[in-house]
């Protein structure tokens, strides 16, 4: 009602004024209504094309998850690449450039495998001080501790085996050392570190052979 009466209102008072004015204000009115009709389109179109620029946003995102997700590839194949390199440089290799004659099925495979297992076999009595037993740690103990690393994982290393496998030996080459250094500072025995070189050995395995996913 307010409004209804105050539009009465204004139209009398126009009325009341010349022509000329009345043309004018009309004009007037007749801008203004398409100057705001203008401003409301522009604004609709701003919040239409927010509306659309929006999703382009959403697929930026996408190629960086992409990437968090890539990083972890390059990070093993190089980790692999350094293990590689190392164990080529200080591990035991052939002397010649020609094929490695200890493939599978041989001879040779075969004495470099046995030759692999029973040294830890050896190695374990002589840690466990049961062959050339003695009451002080002799020169005996110390070989039966470093017994995987100097003589079962160079012989493996010596067949043509598997790449999981020369991985496997690659990583345990690097990594038995610094175990036989580091456990004699907590516990001095060489059954222990014998122990923990052994688990390590079998532990590797299982990880690249995926022992325990074939199991499940």
């Amino acid at each position: 009602m307010n409004t209804l009466v105050s539009a009465s209102l204004y139209n009398c008072r126009i009325s009341k004024l010349p022509r000329n004015l009345r043309n004018d204000l009309s004009l007037c009115g007749h801008n203004f209504r398409r100057t705001s009709l203008k401003i409301i389109n522009a604004n609709a179109n701003e919040v239409d094309a927010q509306i659309v620029e929006e999703p382009p946003q959403n697929e930026e995102l996408q190629p960086q998850s992409k990437e968090t997700s890539t990083t972890s590839t390059p990070l093993d194949k190089d980790l692999k690449k350094v293990v590689q390199k190392t164990a080529a440089t200080f591990a035991p290799r052939a002397s010649t450039a020609t094929k490695n004659p200890a493939v599978p099925g041989t001879v040779l495979y075969t004495v470099f495998e046995v030759q692999g297992y029973v040294s830890m076999l050896l190695g374990g009595a002589l840690s466990f001080n049961l062959i050339f037993p003695s009451n002080e740690p002799d020169i005996w103990r110390l070989m039966g501790m470093w017994s995987i690393w100097m003589f079962t994982i160079p012989s493996l290393r010596a067949r043509d085996c598997s790449k999981n496998e020369k991985e496997a030996l690659n990583y345990l080459f690097l990594i038995i050392p610094l175990l036989n250094v580091i456990i004699p500072f907590f516990w001095k025995s060489f059954a222990v570190v014998w122990s923990a070189d052994t688990v390590t050995f079998f532990a590797m395995y299982a990880w690249k052979f995926a022992w325990l996913q074939k199991a499940e």
